[in-house]
């Protein structure tokens, strides 16, 4: 069969290949975003008594209105603020399904979308799979701060789409107030659709506080939020997440929705709103990740590799400009063959493969893990 390919230049990702070569040479897996400890067993419990009550049927297209309504609460509760949970809510098979369904529903052909580099790596094919443009402002180690007259000189008549991502994967950095500001002010009275990627909300650190587009007003009525339940509650194979949107927005992306996935897996979504009526299941959680961060930064003060500690995510990006010139794909393979533990490279996120001189590292591991992983760190 003749065909042409709509992702020509797409490959295997960089997450299976890391994985799959430390499994091949039996190495610690500190690359891909997975924690290695359980789930909460009251929560599989209450989704275990969600099947033997009854909850096995599909749920309704939106999502189970106890769930629904727990995450609208959770807003009320974080932000002082509100998403109707009927209207403005849909529960979604994870993240990345929220994702690929709001660029579907909003972009066309020539439509340009803007994206912060090092970026996650689903956004850009969905992009290119709608007709879309993407147009790439490449963020600097080791602070990869956004340099505000630069986006603005990125914005034109085509622009459509603005894609955010705070607590920011892979870098581990957030984005401030004045960031949140700055991007209100350019937005402003135009047809700019925002997508702020927020499924690391809850994993931010130093006392910090999130800067979610729903606390500002003229933000949240263009914005969609995506979110993430198996980043927050350690399970990331149910792939269960949601997104919020005001009304206008919502009753589009549940057009798309509902002929792509309909609906999510009902019983899961059950059990995820009884475990939620306790708020402590996710405010607890900076100071659950923190600790691991800390861990993992103490042990590895006496390495080679230079540190920024991460301000947010389960990730620590760690410099390694002093220990070889390496290209960072080619490095971290050779730290999984040779030394037994896996990474990410962050060239493979940067426009044109830029390459700063280092590695992401995730520390949702179990305490075990991360004495292990920093035994051979500073080893390297």
């Amino acid at each position: 069969m003749q065909y042409k390919s709509k992702l020509p230049n797409v490959s295997t990702n960089i997450f299976s290949i890391m994985s799959a070569l430390a499994n091949q040479h039996n190495a610690l897996n500190l690359s891909q975003g997975f924690p290695n400890y359980p789930s909460s067993q009251k929560l599989n419990d209450l989704v275990n008594n969600a099947m033997n009550t009854g909850y096995n049927q599909y749920a309704p297209m939106p999502g189970n209105l106890d769930l629904l309504t727990a995450i609208s609460n959770k807003y009320q509760l974080l932000y002082n603020n509100s998403y109707h949970p009927e209207k403005e809510i849909t529960v979604t098979s994870g993240a990345s399904q929220a994702i690929f369904t709001i660029i579907s529903t909003f972009i066309r052909p020539n439509d340009e979308v803007i994206i912060f580099t090092p970026a996650y790596d689903c956004y850009e094919p969905a992009i290119e799979l709608n007709g879309g443009k993407t147009i790439t402002i490449q963020l600097s180690a080791p602070d990869y701060g956004v340099n505000w007259e630069t986006v603005k000189s990125k914005i034109s008549s085509k622009t459509k789409m603005i894609i955010i991502n705070s607590p920011h994967n892979p870098s581990g950095t957030i984005w401030s107030e004045t960031d949140m500001l700055q991007l209100q002010d350019l937005t402003k009275n135009t047809d700019i659709i925002v997508l702020s990627d927020e499924v690391y909300e809850h994993i931010i650190f130093d006392g910090e506080q999130h800067q979610s587009v729903c606390l500002f007003n003229d933000l949240k009525q263009r914005s969609f939020i995506t979110a993430s339940f198996g980043k927050t509650f350690h399970n990331t194979g149910w792939k269960i997440g949601y997104c919020c949107a005001p009304e206008y927005l919502m009753s589009e992306f549940r057009k798309a929705h509902q002929f792509n996935v309909f609906c999510v897996n009902h019983p899961m979504q059950k059990g995820l709103a009884d475990y939620m009526q306790d708020s402590k299941t996710y405010t607890s959680l900076p100071n659950f990740f923190q600790q691991k961060r800390d861990l993992f930064l103490s042990l590895i003060s006496e390495s080679r590799f230079k540190i920024k500690p991460s301000q947010g995510t389960y990730f620590q990006v760690l410099d390694y400009s002093e220990i070889t010139g390496e290209y960072d794909v080619d490095f971290a393979k050779r730290l999984t063959k040779d030394f037994g533990i896996a990474s990410i490279p962050l060239s493979v996120f940067n426009e044109n493969d830029k390459d700063d001189k280092v590695l992401r590292f995730c520390f949702a591991k179990t305490d075990e893990t991360l004495v292990k992983a920093t035994e051979i760190i500073c080893k390297i």
